[in-house]
């Protein structure tokens, strides 16, 4: 019997879930059965990218920006308490999970609660330091707090420089089971015509990654090059329309 794997990211934009997509195809090339558990646009995107594997609902952190960015810290720390309150059913569920499906390892991509003391737990993160301005200190001892609670934390980026995560991925006091796995990417170079001069990929928390959509379509209307808009959507069916001369595709 193969090894079963539990691959959890977390649903705060798509980034989380994408950069999961290739660790699932590694553990299918190495005869590991991944079992996927998120919530939202991420477990639905991976829903789609590997519709022959187990896949669980999460509960929701809830996050959601501020619309201005006054608000952001006040905002943010409003909604600690649902967050610790996820993570607490999260080790729940996590314990259900792991004994119905017999689960050998597990591997969260920021799900701070996806852990467990009586199996290997890997935490995937890119944010040793939570920048929060004079706040720092806190949010980041806080995320310290629960990464210590993995056996590994996996950064997916690079020890030296140039590195793509900079102060974030770069703790001068580092936690001691960090290991630099190098960026991860579902993409794969291919040589193709060209077509568009720009491309934009949008993705993130409401309300910002709409208000961020609206005011570049806005400031494209002046742009008169090809340009291909990717807004991070995920809908049942991929839609693809174009508003004057700029294609939208919506994924």
């Amino acid at each position: 019997m193969r090894k079963k794997i539990l691959i959890a990211p977390l649903n705060w934009g798509l980034g989380h879930a994408t950069r999961c997509i290739p660790i699932i195809r590694a553990l299918e090339n190495n005869n590991f059965e991944p079992i996927i558990a998120s919530d939202g646009v991420a477990l639905e995107l991976l829903k789609k990218e590997f519709p022959h594997l187990i896949t669980i609902e999460l509960p929701s952190y809830k996050i959601k920006y501020a619309e201005k960015g006054r608000n952001f810290k006040l905002k943010l720390f409003s909604q600690l308490p649902n967050i610790v309150r996820a993570i607490k059913i999260e080790k729940q569920i996590t314990k259900q999970i792991t004994k119905q499906y017999n689960i050998s390892g597990i591997i969260s991509d920021n799900r701070l609660g996806i852990n467990s003391k009586n199996i290997p737990s890997i935490f995937i993160t890119h944010q040793l330091n939570v920048l929060t301005g004079n706040t720092t200190w806190l949010t980041t001892k806080l995320h310290h707090f629960y990464i210590k609670k993995f056996q590994e934390c996996w950064i997916p980026d690079k020890e030296s420089s140039p590195n793509l995560s900079g102060k974030l991925g770069h703790f001068e006091d580092a936690i001691k089971t960090v290991k630099y796995i190098g960026p991860l990417s579902r993409l794969h170079k291919k040589v193709a015509q060209k077509k568009y001069e720009l491309m934009i990929i949008l993705s993130g928390p409401e309300p910002q990654r709409t208000l961020l959509e609206n005011k570049l379509i806005k400031e494209l209307e002046e742009y008169s090059q090809p340009t291909l808009f990717i807004k991070g959507i995920v809908e049942k069916k991929q839609m693809v329309s174009v508003e004057k001369m700029l294609p939208i595709i919506i994924l």
